[in-house]
């Protein structure tokens, strides 16, 4: 991948990430933004790989975005007590972190994310 198509993946996952909390919760947080860009930078890596089903994309790129929640989670609102968000009250989640209605949220949003990563590389490499 080149370090332009990096550019261009992290600033539209950024800000995608941001609008879509904001659509959602009503806020968002800067660490969000970065959470998103670096999101569709694997995402766009995963979809580079052709012989991978959308499904399993899908499923990739839920488990991608649920690990990075995760870990900036633990990093924010655990280790810094940010407190950025919280999912203590939704049904199996992990340490207020994470939860599974999420990361169904995630698999069906990797859909349009997949689509963007394709038509990035469609518009870079028709140059």
């Amino acid at each position: 991948m080149k370090f332009k198509e990096y550019l261009i993946c992290f600033g539209i996952g950024a800000f995608a990430y941001g609008l879509i909390e904001v659509a959602v919760r009503g806020y968002t947080h800067w660490t969000m933004a970065l959470t998103g860009g670096v999101v569709l930078v694997i995402l766009n890596a995963v979809n580079k790989n052709k012989k991978i089903g959308l499904i399993s994309r899908c499923l990739i790129g839920a488990a991608v975005i649920t690990g990075l929640e995760f870990t900036v989670g633990m990093i924010v609102n655990v280790g810094l007590g940010w407190n950025v968000w919280d999912y203590s009250e939704k049904p199996l989640n992990l340490f207020g972190q994470i939860c599974p209605f999420f990361t169904v949220g995630w698999f069906f949003l990797s859909i349009p994310a997949y689509f963007i990563c394709s038509q990035i590389e469609k518009r870079l490499s028709s140059r």
